[in-house]
């Protein structure tokens, strides 16, 4: 056999009479690699995303558009594989798919439908960055991407309430919002830090608990924590706008739960002892629950509905007129016709308190922004003074 019949390396070969390379890609070259990437199975696709790189420039054009697959795994392998090398375009590539170098995640979400069955359950890419506070204690903060999307609930919706009216579509930044509501170990690392215009109590919560969210705390509270957290790491940090809230929480659904048409005890944190649609009663488990304990949405957030209602930058609105449509907070004075207050602001999510209606996506609700507006009721532990925690917002940076 003279060489010009043997096989070189990276060649396809077809099978079985001529030796095999190592390394050379085998069954129909370049055609063969496009073949395999179009296979069901994702480990026959990986393969294929190896074997693409031996074949020059066409084999890399495969990898960088691997990138936009619809499988979260897919779109991992090929952007490890395309880290290490230099050509421009590839770079390129790599900065428009993830422009902040952000670590990235493969998460599963679920959907139910009325009767809380899953019906779906759909892997999704979740970017994310780490930030460092103290002894080991970490923020981990999720990529919010830009998009628009329609705030607020129809008169259609079950239990929707005219404060959530009118719809309107509102366009949103990019951003990055805490995976989890803060918890009670990241709210003392933050306190424990020198006080810049007010103290903070260094454990406030009613329900102890490391990894559970940290409750019991004042909007201002909540401002000095942001305050000393800016300082710390030199990035903005601070509560998130309502319609950012909203957006986070949607992720791209349009029912009145991300996870579907209702949720369940299995999903959630709240009183699960009164149903939202058709779904079984669960028991009503009376106090917070450590973070990260259900599924998360396709933004890679957890805890969007229930456990602890989470405080947002806005000022209480009795519905949506004049509501700003670039999804920033909404910061004018508006008087408080029920509670005769100015000085509320606007939480989100529901509580472990809840019932299901009031931990929907577009749910909102009003409270004083010092607890100071029912003395009597602020030591009671069912009031919502130990309902309230929150989650962090840091800008693009």
């Amino acid at each position: 056999m003279s060489d010009n019949e043997n096989p070189k390396p990276y060649d396809a070969v077809l099978g079985g009479q001529n030796p095999v390379p190592e390394g050379a890609a085998v069954l129909g070259g370049i055609e063969g690699v496009k073949l395999r990437l179009s296979n069901e199975n994702p480990e026959v696709r990986i393969t294929a995303l190896y074997q693409a790189l031996n074949y020059g420039e066409p084999g890399l054009d495969l990898v960088v558009k691997a990138l936009e697959d619809e499988s979260p795994q897919l779109q991992i392998k090929a952007h490890s594989l395309l880290i290490p090398l230099s050509e421009p375009y590839v770079k390129q590539a790599l900065a428009e798919f993830n422009p902040y170098n952000l670590k990235l995640e493969t998460i599963e979400t679920v959907t139910v439908n009325r009767c809380g069955e899953i019906i779906q359950r759909q892997e999704h890419l979740a970017k994310y960055f780490v930030e460092n506070l103290v002894n080991g204690i970490n923020l981990e903060m999720a990529y919010i991407p830009s998009g628009t999307f329609l705030m607020g609930s129809s008169p259609t919706e079950k239990d929707s309430n005219e404060n959530e009216r009118p719809q309107h579509q509102v366009t949103v930044k990019p951003f990055y919002m805490g995976k989890f509501s803060v918890t009670q170990a990241q709210w003392k690392a933050i306190a424990a830090l020198p006080k810049i215009e007010r103290k903070l109590k260094l454990d406030p919560s009613y329900f102890k608990g490391d990894n559970r969210p940290v409750e019991r705390v004042s909007w201002y509270d909540v401002i000095e924590f942001f305050s000393r957290l800016s300082e710390a790491t030199g990035k903005k940090y601070r509560l998130p706008s309502e319609a950012e809230w909203e957006y986070a929480c949607r992720a791209g659904t349009t029912t009145a739960f991300h996870y579907g048409e209702t949720i369940t005890g299995e999903l959630a944190n709240y009183d699960a002892s009164f149903t939202y649609a058709d779904e079984p009663k669960r028991e009503w488990r009376e106090q917070t629950i450590p973070v990260g304990q259900f599924p998360p949405n396709a933004f890679g957030l957890y805890d969007m509905h229930g456990n602890v209602w989470e405080w947002c930058q806005d000022n209480w609105h009795e519905n949506y007129r004049r509501a700003p449509k670039d999804g920033s907070s909404w910061n004018t004075k508006a008087w408080n016709f029920i509670f005769g207050s100015p000085f509320r602001r606007v939480v989100r999510s529901g509580s472990w308190f809840s019932l299901a209606d009031w931990c929907r996506c577009t749910q909102r609700f009003s409270h004083d922004d010092e607890f100071e507006l029912i003395p009597s009721l602020t030591n009671d532990r069912y009031y919502i003074k130990s309902n309230i925690g929150f989650r962090v917002v840091c800008e693009i940076f």
